[in-house]
């Protein structure tokens, strides 16, 4: 039993299940705001830089980035697996706390998961762009061809990203969109367009909402959900591996898949923290993320900050133990001190430094805080991702190889391209679809609304 008293109050304002359905539609049933048209504006300006960035990479080739013979793993790698970080939120969130019976997640997981999906989308431009030639992406997948025993290296890390990643994408949609079924129908019944009503129609699959519909509903929701749990451990995993599996300093240790998962959930989290503070505030949906669920998510953080500060440790301590050369030169004089000095501190103290401020609940209560410790989480975790590529390519064993790396304008605006396709994907998903789960919110207000 759900203890409002203990645990707080999930929906607040006393609604009724018609005003629940009246606020979360709201959005969409009003005309299309001026910010919305300004926001999507900028966005499309970062993709139009996008596209010009890839336009270059595909004619030039790679050669237009900042790669070199040491450093051939730039920005695109960094951006991918920081792309892939913040993907793992919707899944890690809804999943896990839906498995968890969870029932603060209710006002959270919809969002999380659109997220979810355009940055897996982001992150799945970056191996094709790094091939240099993006139409023979199709080499990497075993399909029978006429090509002689040409196949895929099925023992590679990055063959292994494809199928993980592939797969990851598809889980991903299948749970969000199933968990919207009951929500599209109810846009379809409220339509007032024929034309509206029409593509609801199609895309709610004719949901009538009777006891039997609700109960397959739910146990697929589940059944997909403990299917799909997995794929959160095993897609960073395998990521992991890219670099694991090497003998480069700094890379082979066997710290490196748990450590990318709770880094990618950490991303995760603080990007969710990030979007459901603008919802709140934009669309004034405090009485569905309150401010128990930000403290619930900053609580969360702090965790994860703590774990993230202890791998950075064991990492240093593992270097200084092993007595190697290289993972001695590689931490102590490219990392803490040397040329990415910067970047390292910058890794730690925003990753395991500043988050712990939410140890304070005061800190916890300021979303103006919280707003900003959320972004700095973030970027914290990309120059992680910088440190640990650029730092271990750029000054490997052969001195004569040595060289340092920074990045042009093409791998600038690629990154900014990504970053335009990700703000169009959630304009279009806050504009056209209920951002939070009516049929879900309805289930939990008699537990946990006001008595």
């Amino acid at each position: 039993m759900y203890n409002t008293k203990v645990r707080g109050v999930l929906i607040e304002g006393n609604k009724t299940y018609g005003q629940i359905t009246n606020d979360i539609l709201s959005p969409q049933e009003r005309s299309i705001p001026l910010w919305w048209y300004i926001a999507l504006s900028v966005f499309f300006g970062a993709l139009l830089f996008g596209l010009w960035a890839i336009y270059t990479t595909v004619t030039v080739g790679i050669g237009s980035w900042g790669v070199n013979n040491s450093v051939g793993w730039g920005w695109g790698i960094i951006n991918f697996v920081w792309w892939i970080g913040i993907g793992h939120a919707g899944t890690a969130f809804s999943i896990f706390l839906l498995i968890l019976r969870q029932k603060w997640r209710t006002s959270i997981n919809r969002a999380a998961e659109a997220m979810t999906v355009v940055a897996v989308v982001c992150a799945g431009l970056y191996p094709l762009l790094h091939m240099g030639r993006l139409w023979l992406g199709f080499f990497i997948f075993p399909y029978p061809n006429s090509r002689g025993p040409l196949w895929v290296n099925f023992n590679s890390p990055l063959f292994w990203d494809v199928v993980a990643i592939s797969t990851y994408f598809l889980a991903s949609a299948t749970f969000w969109y199933i968990g919207m079924i009951p929500d599209l129908a109810t846009v379809r019944d409220r339509a007032k367009s024929k034309i509206k009503k029409a593509v609801f129609a199609f895309m709610s699959f004719g949901w009538v909402g009777s006891a039997r519909s609700w109960l397959r509903f739910e146990t697929t929701a589940l059944i997909l959900g403990g299917l799909a749990a997995p794929l959160v451990i095993a897609v960073h995993s395998i990521v992991s591996m890219d670099f694991a599996t090497s003998v480069m300093a700094g890379w082979h240790t066997t710290v490196f898949p748990p450590y990318f998962v709770v880094g990618a959930i950490f991303s995760g989290f603080a990007m969710v923290l990030t979007l459901m503070i603008i919802i709140r505030k934009v669309f004034k949906f405090q009485d569905y993320v309150t401010d128990g669920h930000m403290d619930a998510i900053g609580r969360i953080l702090t965790f994860i900050s703590l774990i993230m500060g202890t791998a950075y440790a064991t990492e240093i301590f593992i270097a200084w133990y092993s007595g190697l050369e290289g993972e001695l030169y590689t931490f102590f004089h490219n990392r803490i001190r040397g040329d990415y000095t910067f970047a390292f501190w910058a890794m730690v103290t925003c990753n395991a430094i500043i988050p712990q401020l939410f140890w304070f609940k005061k800190v916890r209560k300021n979303l103006t805080l919280v707003f900003i410790i959320s972004i700095i989480i973030n970027i914290g975790m990309w120059f992680e991702r910088f440190v640990i590529i650029v730092t271990s390519l750029s000054k490997d064993f052969l001195p004569s190889n040595w060289a340092d790396y920074k990045p042009t304008l093409v791998e600038i605006g690629t990154y900014l391209g990504t970053i335009g396709i990700f703000g169009i994907g959630v304009l279009l998903f806050i504009r056209f679809i209920p951002m939070m789960a009516i049929s879900e919110l309805k289930s939990i207000l008699k537990d946990t609304g006001k008595k």
